[in-house]
């Protein structure tokens, strides 16, 4: 199966996913965290698959492993703030881990597609770049 668009990549997908997982815990954080954490995490979690879709439609290679690389910071956030969220009883273990699996698991497909990436970017010949005098 080719890939037609960055939808088929299955790393946005699940990207997608921890949009909608954040989206329904940050409903139960109090009203008065609605312009911190909460607004946080849910941009939070918007970034990782923005970032995955940006790169992808980027031309060259490098633009799109900076984007990838900003997509792997953004899940860390997510992470981080969930841990803040359930150290602040604003969510329990219980609503936070399956999100924390989902992310381990986009990390792990980051870290492939990156590698991936830079394999193939260093077993490509270089284009002639002209240096300074």
């Amino acid at each position: 199966m080719s890939l037609r668009s960055y939808q088929d990549l299955e790393v946005w997908q699940r990207g997608m996913d921890l949009i909608d997982a954040v989206y329904g815990v940050a409903e139960g954080f109090p009203s008065t965290e609605r312009f911190g954490i909460t607004s946080q995490v849910q941009r939070a979690a918007v970034s990782v698959a923005c970032n995955i879709a940006e790169g992808y439609g980027r031309t060259h290679r490098g633009d799109y492993l900076r984007f990838l690389s900003i997509a792997r910071g953004s899940l860390c956030e997510v992470e981080t703030l969930l841990l803040i969220a359930v150290r602040r009883k604003y969510a329990t273990n219980e609503q936070t881990q399956p999100l924390l699996a989902l992310s381990k698991r986009i990390g792990q497909m980051l870290a492939r597609l990156i590698q991936s990436l830079e394999q193939t970017r260093n077993t490509d010949p270089a284009p002639a770049v002209p240096r300074p005098g």
